[in-house]
C-alpha cells in the first residue's frame, strides 16, 4: 500500500530549521521580560542622557558623550550577554526547562548556540537605539568599524561565557543576586562611566584586566581616539572568551 499523503513523519525538523526557531522563541522570551528590558535598554539608555546632559562625572577633554557612549555600549553587551543570560538560563535549568529541553532533538550545542544568536539579535538593536540616542545628543564617533565590531563578537563571547558558567554552577537565586551585583560592580568599577585614572594606581592595573574594562577602552580608543586596532584590549576580551566559554562547557549542568 503506497504512502498517503497524511502519513506522520516522526523525527525532528531538519538542524537548521530547528535552530532558527529557538533562537526567534529565545529572543522574544528576552525583549518580552520587564527585567530584561530594564537591565538591556532602559538603564542604557537613562545612563547615557543623564550622565552626556550633567556633568556628573568628570570625563576629561571633549564632550562627555564621546567619552560615555563607547563605555555604555560595552554595558549594553555586558547586560545582554552576561546579567540577562546567566538569570534567564539559571531559572530555565531550576524549573526543568533545560532539562526537557536537553532531551528533544534539538542538541544541546544548539540550544545554546540558539540562545547566543538570540543575544547578538538583541544586541543588534540595543547598539542601534543607543547609536541613534548618542548621535542626537552630538556624538562624532570616528575609528575602524570592522575593530568595533570584532571588540563587541569578542565581548559578547566572554561574557556570555562567564554568563552561562554562573547559571550552569549556582542556584537559581544566587545566580540572580550574583549577577545583579556583578553587574553594579563593573558599572562603577569597569571604565564605563568613570574613567579608570579615577581610580589609584594600583588599581587601575586590576581593572584594566577586566572584560568590561577592556571592552570599553576598546571602544573608546577606536570610536574617540581613532585607533585602528586596540590589540591589547583584543587580546583580554579573547583570554576571557576562552576560559569562559571553556569552563562553561566544562562544568555547566544541566539539572
Amino acid at each position: 500500500m503506497s504512502a498517503g499523503t497524511y502519513t506522520p513523519r516522526p523525527g525532528g525538523a531538519p538542524l537548521g530549521r530547528m535552530i532558527t526557531a529557538q533562537t526567534a522563541l529565545e529572543t522574544r522570551m528576552l525583549l518580552r521580560n520587564g527585567e530584561q528590558l530594564l537591565l538591556t535598554v532602559i538603564i542604557p539608555t537613562l545612563l547615557l542622557v543623564l550622565f552626556s546632559a550633567v556633568d556628573i562625572v568628570d570625563t576629561g577633554a571633549g564632550e562627555s558623550v564621546d567619552f560615555l557612549t563607547p563605555g555604555i555600549l560595552a554595558l549594553a553587551v555586558m547586560s545582554t550577554a552576561f546579567t540577562g543570560q546567566a538569570i534567564a538560563t539559571g531559572f530555565e535549568r531550576r524549573y526543568g526547562v533545560l532539562k526537557r529541553l536537553g532531551a528533544s532533538p534539538l542538541p544541546r550545542w544548539a540550544l545554546m548556540t540558539a540562545k547566543t544568536l538570540a543575544v547578538l539579535v538583541t544586541e543588534v538593536l540595543q547598539v542601534v537605539l543607543l547609536t541613534v540616542i548618542a548621535f542626537a545628543l552630538g556624538w562624532s564617533p570616528q575609528g575602524n568599524p570592522f575593530a568595533v565590531l570584532l571588540l563587541l563578537v569578542l565581548g559578547t563571547a566572554a561574557f556570555s561565557g562567564l554568563g552561562l558558567l554562573m547559571a550552569g554552577t549556582l542556584k537559581a537565586e544566587a545566580t540572580l543576586a550574583a549577577a545583579n551585583l556583578v553587574f553594579l560592580l563593573l558599572l562603577v568599577g569597569g571604565g564605563v562611566i568613570v574613567p579608570l585614572d579615577k581610580f589609584p594606581d594600583a588599581v587601575q592595573s586590576v581593572l584594566g584586566l577586566l572584560p568590561i574594562a577592556a571592552l570599553s577602552d576598546g571602544l573608546r580608543e577606536v570610536l574617540q581616539h581613532g585607533a585602528s586596532m586596540p590589540w591589547g584590549d583584543l587580546g583580554i576580551l579573547a583570554v576571557w572568551a576562552v576560559l569562559g566559554l571553556g569552563a562553561a562547557a566544562r562544568f555547566f549542568r544541566w539539572e
